[in-house]
């Protein structure tokens, strides 16, 4: 009797366990649609200790874009269906920023151009690995690896809130399997009826040692 008992916690620990999680690409297409249908024109920083960076956020649906001074520069991200295409605009015309240039960073912080362009949340290979907790917030974490060694990242985690999609978290592991970079929303606002990113922390890591390296915010004001 006590065997059987056994073997019936052990099953319905079992089918618990594999519970029918949505697919891994639902859950991006989710997030891709929540990123992507935001209308806003805002203010904003980046703030790592004394450096202050100051930028305009402007989004129209897919297309967002940041625009910095001294010296001024604007960047243009392209959200589509498949990928996402980061431009720089410059009185010469539009420039792709692809290969190499993908990780150099933001001014200075530790923000890379990478990071900004989305291009993890269209990698093909996903897959779920739970559920959790942030903020009170339920969210599923997903696993995502790069179809070819051209990212910074050999595989990323994702945590996006289940009800809405939003991207919550994202922990980047480097080539030798070590955490890089973690990146974190701290806070949220409500802007003309939707919400929106308050301030997110990113956290540049040692890799092995768990240590953070350098700590960027990334802050939007109403």
């Amino acid at each position: 009797m006590l065997k059987s008992t056994i073997a019936l916690c052990l099953l319905l620990a079992g089918t618990i366990g594999a519970q029918n999680f949505p697919s891994a690409q639902s859950i991006l297409s989710s997030t891709r649609l929540q990123v992507s249908r935001q209308e806003v024109e805002v203010q904003g920083q980046l703030r790592e200790k004394d450096l202050i960076v100051p930028f305009r956020l402007s989004q129209t649906g897919p297309l967002i874009r940041y625009s910095f001074t001294n010296p001024d520069q604007a960047l243009q991200l392209r959200l589509g269906e498949s990928d996402s295409k980061l431009e720089e605009i410059s009185g010469n015309g539009v420039d792709k920023i692809s290969g190499p240039e993908f990780s150099q960073k933001v001014r200075g912080t530790a923000i890379t151009y990478e990071d900004l362009a989305f291009k993890f949340i269209y990698w093909p290979d996903a897959k779920v690995v739970g559920e959790d907790y942030i903020n009170t917030r339920r969210v599923w974490k997903l696993e995502l690896q790069p179809p070819a060694r051209q990212s910074q990242y050999s595989r990323v985690f994702v945590w996006c809130e289940q009800q809405s999609g939003a991207l919550m978290r994202m922990e980047g592991f480097d080539w030798n399997g070590k955490l890089a970079k973690r990146f974190e929303v701290v806070s949220v606002q409500k802007i003309e009826g939707r919400y929106f990113l308050k301030q997110m922390r990113i956290e540049e890591l040692l890799p092995g040692t768990g240590k953070v390296r350098s700590r960027t915010y990334l802050e939007i004001k109403k």
